[in-house]
Order: structure tokens, then C-alpha cells, then sequence
């Protein structure tokens, strides 16, 4: 018996490592550029519905949470089925260490607005340029079971928060600061993952 359960470590641990080293390509090219889309649309709405941030700091944490909140959800039911198509035995792991990967800088981020909301909203500027910059972290921490030029993703939300941060004032709470670094970094991880899935097919072929 304590064979069997050493054999049963040793695969548990061999198929982790594997799933380590293994390419992750659960996130669907259409869903990422629905979520770029997605971060238009609410630019636009925050235009009308919240034309003063700094004077509505909850309708603006819960017009850009609720955007992410509802992109995240489209991604992780694409990225569960893609996965269990694509890695098949290996997909719960996958799909574990990718979200694993990502939910502290999420969590982080939700933390973080909670947070400024409750004490003085002459900081509350800072909000969009952290949210970006959290991003950027996660993207950091998921690149190793990514293709490599999603660290160009990373580096971009990094130089979006900054930007927003050096803003120094409510312009970084104008629509374009979260809906513009959001569509393009959304549609880089589009076509990155778009030309990673042709370049697989391609080798297999």
C-alpha cells in the first residue's frame, strides 16, 4: 500500500510539473477582443453616467468593477471549456495555476477601491493608475505559462498606470485612461494568443 500511494505522489507530482512547464492555451482570442470591446462600451457609458468621478467615486468603482467583474466571467467560461478541449487530462491543474497566477493582483485590486472609497477622495485620482498597474502584476506573474510576448502586455498596463499616476490629478479619471489602456491591452493578449494558437496548429500540422 505505501508503494501504491508513493507511485500515486510521484504521478501527482510528475503531472504537475508538466502542467508547469506547459504552455497554457485556454484563453480564446474572440473572448479577449470581446473584453477590449467591453472596455470601449464602458468608456462610453462612463461619459454619460459618471461625468464627475471625483465627485461619484461608487458609481465609478462600480461601473469599472462590474466591467471587470463581467470580462472575468466571459474569460473563465471560454477558459474552462477551451482548456478541458485542449489539455485534456491536465486541465484542471492548468486552469488552476492560471488563476492562481492572477487572483492575488485581483483580489488586490478590489481590495484597493474598497479601501480609497472609505477614506479621503483626494486621493481617489490614483485609483485607475493602480488598478493598472495591479494588472500589470498580474499579467508579470501568469507570463510564465503564457506565450513570451505577453510580457509586452505586462509592460504596457505598467506604463498605462504610471502615466496615470503622473497625471497627478482628476484627469486620471477621464474615460479614456481606463477604457483606452484596457481595449489595447486586451486586444495585444488577443492577438498574441491569436497568432500562439495558429503557430500550435501550424506545428502540429
Amino acid at each position: 500500500m505505501d508503494d501504491l500511494n508513493r507511485v500515486l505522489v510521484d504521478i501527482r507530482s510528475i503531472r504537475r510539473q508538466v502542467a508547469q512547464t506547459t504552455e497554457f492555451r485556454g484563453y480564446g482570442p474572440l473572448t479577449l477582443s470581446a473584453t477590449a470591446l467591453v472596455a470601449l462600451i464602458a468608456g462610453a457609458c462612463q461619459a454619460f453616467w459618471v461625468p464627475s468621478p471625483d465627485t461619484h467615486p461608487e458609481r465609478y468603482v462600480t461601473l469599472w468593477l462590474g466591467t471587470g467583474m463581467f470580462c472575468a466571467v466571459l474569460i473563465a467560461l471560454q477558459m474552462f471549456a477551451r482548456a478541458r478541449r485542449l489539455h485534456s487530462g491536465m486541465a484542471n491543474q492548468m486552469t488552476g495555476m492560471a488563476v492562481a497566477s492572477f487572483l492575488p493582483a485581483a483580489c488586490a485590486g478590489i481590495a484597493l477601491s474598497l479601501l480609497l472609497l472609505r477614506v479621503t477622495h483626494a486621493v481617489f485620482w490614483m485609483l485607475p493608475g493602480l488598478w493598472q498597474v495591479l494588472f500589470s502584476l498580474g499579467v508579470f506573474a501568469s507570463c510564465r505559462s503564457l506565450p513570451k510576448a505577453m510580457y509586452l502586455v505586462g509592460a504596457w498596463f505598467l506604463l498605462t498606470g504610471c502615466c496615470c499616476i503622473a497625471l497627478g490629478d482628476t484627469r486620471a479619471l477621464a474615460p479614456a485612461t481606463m477604457s483606452g489602456a484596457y481595449a489595447v491591452g486586451m486586444g495585444m493578449v488577443a492577438g498574441i494568443h491569436f497568432l500562439a494558437a495558429r503557430k500550435a496548429t501550424f506545428d502540429e500540422e
